[in-house]
């Protein structure tokens, strides 16, 4: 794709494509952020490089949704032994986590979180490993 690069005093750089280009689209309709590294030479070569997120994978593995409420699981750690990668199920945790929005009232609230948590007893009783309480 062509654009033009304008380096503004600032630091910033504005990267904007150029009017034949007009038909492409580069995303899904929606603005995507990126987190990343700016290289510029003196002569104005630029290179944009990418941190490395997520380089082990995402910390959460998502069990179960609800409308407000996630049941989410730490992925488990692979640990090497004398050389042999095994795996090592104790440090796996389950976190139930509700996010309602504060307009919803006291009452609405309550209500709801009764029937998600409801909800996700349910899924916890479908399973079918053992769950520890502590």
């Amino acid at each position: 794709m062509d654009a033009s690069v304008n380096f503004q005093l600032n630091g910033n750089m504005l990267i904007v494509p150029c009017p034949w280009e007009d038909d492409k689209q580069v995303t899904n309709g929606e603005r995507v952020r990126y987190r990343g590294g700016i290289e510029v030479d003196a002569d104005g070569r630029t290179r944009v490089k990418r941190y490395k997120v997520g380089s082990k994978g995402p910390l959460h593995e998502t069990l179960y949704e609800t409308a407000h409420g996630a049941v989410k699981m730490t992925r488990p750690l692979y640990g090497s032994s004398r050389g042999k990668r095994q795996r090592r199920k104790d440090h796996e945790f389950v976190y139930v986590t509700f996010k309602f929005p504060k307009k919803y009232g006291l009452a609405l609230t309550k209500a709801l979180y009764e029937e998600e948590a409801d909800e996700i007893m349910s899924y916890f009783k479908t399973r079918k490993e053992e769950t520890l309480w502590k």
